[in-house]
């Protein structure tokens, strides 16, 4: 497989990798400078030349995804049999700089409900680099004129037509799923956050609107048996505090910026330790 599928399949399965690249190539190597390949904790694809640069390469790749840094390093090797090795001599006689590039998963979002809000917020983070499911029971609701806005995102976007369950959809998001929770019935909210909870595999779980709905829900949920909490780690009002407003527009922005707070302090996280990728 070749490096650039091999960034698909990586980004497609949700797995961390390091992008491998010759950034500068001075004498005889047996790659020119651009060759790259992908490394992962149990396979590499493509090459950069073999011998020692190429397992070096591997080696301290997969340092770096041990560690979760997710900063871009470089390292240089000279290819001369009198230079220190660390796999194997090659006395090409040139020398070669190598970069690595971490490969992070994306996060991933699920809305659920696409309507005023949902939809600012779906043309919000379409911007960011991510995995973006958006759900709704409404026939028609998903078409693609309300898409439109969306032709030209960045983030990869997954559309659930027509859910007549929109909790079965919950099964089907990745390990780690930000989900929020803002449709048109609030029996729908409840019967998602229930179905969120006893999924497990999920990451934070939000849900629009007022503190006398929440107050209905958490009564329901407490009586539907889940641990209090479980159900109190439930995120709402979902959004910024700070900022108050109430046009969809607004409400979208807060809960975007909210989410991006989120993803940062995730990373953060795992680059420190406290957490796996």
């Amino acid at each position: 497989m070749r490096w650039l599928q091999a960034v698909e399949r990586l980004r497609t399965e949700r797995r961390p990798g390091v992008l491998v690249t010759l950034v500068t190539v001075r004498g005889h190597a047996p790659r020119e400078a651009g060759a790259k390949m992908v490394v992962v904790d149990d396979a590499t694809w493509d090459s950069i030349g073999g011998g020692n640069v190429e397992a070096t390469a591997v080696s301290r790749a997969r340092a770096l995804l041990a560690s979760g840094d997710s900063t871009p390093t470089t390292f240089t090797v000279d290819l001369s049999d009198k230079a220190p090795v660390e796999h194997g001599v090659q006395c090409c006689g040139g020398e070669v700089s190598v970069l690595l590039e971490p490969l992070a998963v994306r996060p991933a979002v699920a809305v659920f409900g696409i309507g005023h809000v949902g939809l600012e917020l779906a043309r919000i983070l379409a911007r960011h680099d991510l995995d973006l499911h958006l759900v709704d029971s409404r026939p028609g609701q998903l078409g693609d004129d309300v898409l439109t806005p969306l032709a030209d995102a960045d983030a990869r976007v997954h559309v659930h037509h027509e859910a007549v369950l929109p909790e079965l959809v919950l099964a089907e998001l990745p390990a780690g799923t930000h989900v929020l929770v803002m449709t048109h019935d609030h029996a729908e909210d409840v019967a998602l956050l229930d179905a969120a909870l006893r999924a497990g595999h999920l990451g934070p779980v939000g849900v629009i609107g007022s503190s006398a709905k929440w107050a209905r829900f958490r009564k329901t949920l407490l009586a539907d048996g889940h641990d209090p909490a479980a159900v109190d780690s439930i995120v709402t009002p979902i959004g910024l505090p700070s900022l108050a407003g109430k046009d969809p527009a607004t409400i979208a922005v807060s809960v975007a910026a909210a989410l991006l707070q989120s993803f940062a302090d995730e990373s953060a996280a795992v680059r420190s330790g406290r957490a796996s990728p």
